[in-house]
This record gives structure tokens, C-alpha cells and sequence, in this order.
């Protein structure tokens, strides 16, 4: 596990700079960052935004019929341009690469099992 920056010092990186321009200076502020555990999503769509919606799924702890009823909880929403949702399905999608290149193909329904190596 790593080890946490305190809040009140911020956290710095370079990164590159459009072309020939030098690096720039990125300062990560940390402290309104809020921590949210999600299982499930749904995602909506305008001509300029991606709506994507996170929450959990639960059983329903009070279903109204004597049928089992699934919950989606939906606890925040981001909103950004299709640029950046680019950006961030491009940078998942690495991340996924890499962990599964590490420990094997991960399911993607409830109840399969992972292959582990």
C-alpha cells in the first residue's frame, strides 16, 4: 500500500507541454477530494457530453412484491466532453491491460469466475 501525501502539501508532477513549449508544472490538490465505492454505472449521451452515472447494486432491502428486486443506487454523476471521456477510457483501458496481463483475464459478469494464472 502507499503511502498517503499529507493534504496540506500539495502533490507535484511535469508533464509534456504542447509542441515547442517546456514542461509545465501540474499541482494535485487533494483535500475537497471526496472517496465513493461504486459497482455499477449507467451512461447517457448528449451531442457534446457524456453523462456517466455511478452507484451500487443491492438487493432491495424492502422489495414490494415477494419477487427479489435488484437496487441500482445511483450516488453521483460526472458529466464531461467526449474528449476526455476518450482520454479516460484510453488510460482504463491500460490499467485493465496491465493487471490482467498480471493475474489473468478479469470477468466482466456478476458470478464468473476470474482465470487466474
Amino acid at each position: 500500500m502507499s503511502e498517503a501525501l499529507p493534504t496540506e502539501t500539495p502533490a507535484t508532477s511535469s508533464t509534456a507541454a504542447p509542441a515547442g513549449q517546456g514542461s509545465v508544472q501540474v499541482l494535485l490538490d487533494e483535500r475537497d477530494m471526496k472517496v465513493l465505492y461504486a459497482n455499477a454505472y449507467r451512461m447517457h449521451t448528449a451531442a457534446e457530453e457524456v453523462v456517466l452515472d455511478l452507484g451500487f447494486n443491492m438487493l432491495n432491502p424492502n422489495p414490494q412484491t415477494g419477487q427479489q428486486q435488484l437496487l441500482l443506487k445511483i450516488t453521483d454523476r460526472v458529466i464531461m466532453s467526449y474528449a476526455t471521456a476518450k482520454r479516460l477510457s484510453l488510460s482504463i483501458g491500460q490499467l485493465i491491460k496491465r493487471y490482467e496481463q498480471q493475474f489473468g483475464e478479469l470477468p466482466t459478469q456478476p458470478g464468473q469466475r476470474s482465470t487466474q494464472r
